[in-house]
């Protein structure tokens, strides 16, 4: 495959999967890259794409992905709207987060800026995170909207966090900080705006020989997170009269 890709489409252009040595960066710049079904299929088909790549490599090689927004912003979450409209499109969005966090390779969110709300989980479904420090949040804002998080969110969020920070997090709508998000690990480093992509790139180039075990780091990830795969695994749909 020729790189860079334009993602949906060179007519339609939400994201763009560039190629480094065994580095896939994947940078997001539709607007504040709110999720959509649009979006997220997107997103699927850069997942497709690397994991095709991956799969079909005659021997296993050293590879990770990074994943970057745009500007101050690694994404503003759902667009709600569209959300409220689409009944189906909460399951889509669940089955991203679950497809990432159980990714086939090392995965690094380098948080350019605010994550908020889904992007917050989207950054918490990978497996490191390097933030700006100079400015940019993570944030889960649900009680100000307010909106219930579905039981594979909250499982996300419980199993990369410690308890009082979750509290935080989700009770108080807390907006953590890049010196706050170290401190408290939700973040493995910080970095100033203009090498935070950087900063990313060598964190996935360090943990990058660990996709030479093959299906084996796949499967290690499925079994960490088993129960948060059941829980992102429970119909949307059937819960929001409830919620």
């Amino acid at each position: 495959m020729s790189f860079p890709v334009a993602i949906p489409s060179k007519e339609k252009h939400f994201m763009t999967l560039h190629k480094e040595g065994g580095l896939y960066i994947l940078h997001m710049h539709n607007a504040d890259n709110r999720f959509n079904s649009e979006f997220v299929a997107a997103l699927n088909q850069a997942l497709s794409i690397v994991e095709g790549e991956y799969n079909s490599a005659e021997e296993l090689q050293a590879t990770a992905l990074v994943t970057i927004g745009n500007d101050k912003i690694y994404s503003n979450g759902l667009d709600l709207m569209h959300a409220f409209a689409n009944p189906a499109f909460m399951d889509g969005y669940l089955a991203l987060l679950r497809r990432l966090l159980t990714f086939c390779i090392p995965t690094v969110a380098a948080l350019n800026g605010h994550a908020f709300a889904g992007g917050c989980m989207m950054a918490f479904a990978h497996d490191y995170r390097v933030m700006r420090s100079d400015r940019g949040y993570i944030c889960m804002n649900e009680v100000d909207l307010p909106a219930p998080l579905a039981p594979g969110m909250a499982a996300i969020l419980r199993e990369k966090m410690t308890p009082h920070v979750y509290r935080d997090m989700i009770l108080q709508g807390h907006r953590f900080t890049a010196k706050e998000a170290l401190e408290t690990h939700l973040v493995d480093e910080i970095a100033e705006a203009d090498k935070v992509l950087p900063a990313a790139k060598a964190l996935a180039l360090k943990w990058a020989p660990k996709a030479k075990a093959g299906i084996v780091y796949k499967q290690l990830k499925d079994e960490m997170f088993t129960n948060v795969v059941a829980k992102l695994s429970i119909p949307y749909h059937r819960l929001a009269p409830r919620m």
